[in-house]
Parts: C-alpha cells; structure tokens; sequence
C-alpha cells in the first residue's frame, strides 16, 4: 500500500480500581489518511489539535517511523491528513490513539499484519498498555507487563501483555467532558510511592470484581468501580471532577475518573445522568462502546466505493 486510512477509538483507562490495568475503547474517533511521497513529512489537522504542526515530531509520524524502522520499511516522505475528534489531555486515551495509528500505519504500509508486537510497539513509545491496548483491540482490556521477561523492541523494556474481553451488550458509557485540561505526567507525580496494605487489597478485589461486573454482571458495576488507589490522591489537580465523581455515585451512578483525568466515565445501562446532577463545566456525551480497535484500509479502496 501506498496510502491508507486509519480509524482509531478513543479510550478510558484505570476505570476506577483497575489503575494502568484496565481500559475500554468508546466510539469517538481520530481519522487518519497517510499516503508516501516527497523527501519530508508534511500534512494537515482538522478538529482537535488543529494548531499543531505536522512534521517529523508530530506524534503519528513519529510512531509511523519508529515502527517503520523495526519493521525494516525504509519509508519517503509522508503526508498525512488528521482529522481529530477525542479531545486532548482529558484522560481519554488522544496520546495513546495518535500512537496507535501510526504503529498501524506503518504496519499497513510495510505490507504487515497486526500482531502482537504492535501492542509492544505502541505501549513502549507510549508509556502505557492499558490505553493503547484499548485502541488497539477494541472493547475492554486487561493489560499488564513483565520487567524481568523478554525484552521488547528495545533492549531491557518491558514487556507489555493485553487481553481482550467482550463488555456486556448493555452498557452504555456517559463521558463527561470538561474544558480544562490535565497532563498525565503532573498527576502520576501526586501518587504516593506506597499505600497501605489495606487499600491494595481493596484494589486487587475491586479490580477483579470489575472485570466480572464489566463483562457479566452490571448490576455490580457500582461497587466495582470503588477506588482507593489513585483518584482521591490526585483530587487537587481536578477537584470538580471528584465532585462530580461522587455526586454521581451518591445517585448509584458507577462513575470514575477516566485515565489520568480530568474527564469523568460513568458506565450506565440506560445512558442518562440522574435528574439534580451538576453538570456544569462538562459537555456530556453517550458513547457507545467501540468492539473492534483500529480499522486501516487502502485508500484506493474507500476511493473505489
């Protein structure tokens, strides 16, 4: 191929106790059209991050080399046209989204399948598996890593792992969005180096119980997503978004923080928000959940229909 058209889900990760364990794609999607030509990477962005550059550092281009070169693709120029719909630092997986298409880009272009090395490739450059696996595989993952296995592309990186679940037919996820934004690395720097005992213990049931509410049972789906590892540490960097959090879940609303913040998940079986909630400094949107990952086609193909 010469040209392809990747379509990428948005993700939420974490899901209250499952910290960079569990992830879920939704049906909010990054578009991506790569096609070679020229000496240098050039292009355009539609929708969120509009005002970014496209060049050799931006993140799509970046990730297409990088998997390009392990890969063994010697690649031209590039042109890409990105048309943006998950919103940027809001905890809903853009990073891990815009990595992910150019891991499956550069596999579409060397003529390669996806397999279980883009799920390493893109949890590498990434940083997390949860997120990326999420985009990747479509529906809910369970992600974890090895330190001491078999290195990765890298030499002595980890080795990233996912699995992928089915979520039950009925749920209907509610994200609430808000205008302020969050990084990722700021929150992570609010987390204790150690928790007590206790709260990893609450943690690893909770987990397990949401991996069973999520797919099984979603009448448990409000216990399930109790956190007492990460979310009440991080509440200085967004308190109205722990507000809401538990303004939602005191009207039996199984909410959480989604990935590092500050946007709020709440997994629902009819896609309403509870009459008397505040609201306000979120833009709320139903999403349904994406079950297929990431899509690449030829774009000769879609021009074809």
């Amino acid at each position: 191929m010469t040209a392809v058209r990747v379509t990428v889900p948005a993700s939420s990760a974490n899901l209250g106790p499952g910290f960079d364990a569990l992830g879920m794609a939704l049906a909010l999607y990054d578009v991506v059209e790569v096609r070679l030509g020229g000496r240098d990477v050039r292009g355009t962005v539609a929708g969120e991050g509009a005002d970014l550059v496209v060049d050799e550092k931006h993140l799509v281009a970046r990730a297409l080399a990088s998997t390009a070169a392990h890969l063994g693709c010697d690649l031209p120029g590039l042109e890409l046209t990105c048309v943006n719909q998950i919103p940027h630092a809001r905890g809903l997986g853009s990073s891990a989204a815009a990595v992910v298409a150019g891991v499956a880009a550069g596999y579409a272009l060397a003529g390669r399948a996806l397999d279980e090395t883009a799920l390493q490739l893109a949890a590498e450059f990434e940083g997390h598996a949860d997120n990326a696996a999420a985009s990747l595989l479509g529906g809910l993952v369970l992600a974890w890593s090895e330190q001491d296995g078999p290195s990765g592309p890298t030499p002595g990186s980890p080795r990233y792992h996912a699995v992928r679940l089915d979520p039950h037919e009925a749920l209907r996820p509610v994200v609430f969005v808000p205008n302020e934004r969050s990084a990722t690395a700021l929150t992570r720097g609010l987390l204790p180096v150690e928790v007590p005992h206790a709260d990893a213990a609450f943690a690893a049931g909770r987990c397990a119980l949401a991996v069973h509410a999520l797919t099984v049972r979603p009448d448990l789906l409000l216990p399930a997503t109790a956190d007492r590892l990460h979310q009440d540490y991080r509440a200085q960097a967004w308190p109205n978004t722990m507000r809401l959090v538990r303004e939602l879940r005191e009207n039996a609303v199984a909410a959480t923080v989604s990935g590092a913040g500050p946007a709020v998940v709440a997994m629902t079986l009819d896609g309403r928000v509870p009459a008397g909630v505040d609201t306000a400094g979120f833009t709320v949107r139903e999403l349904a959940v994406d079950r297929n990952g990431v899509r690449v086609e030829p774009l000769e193909q879609i021009r074809g229909r």
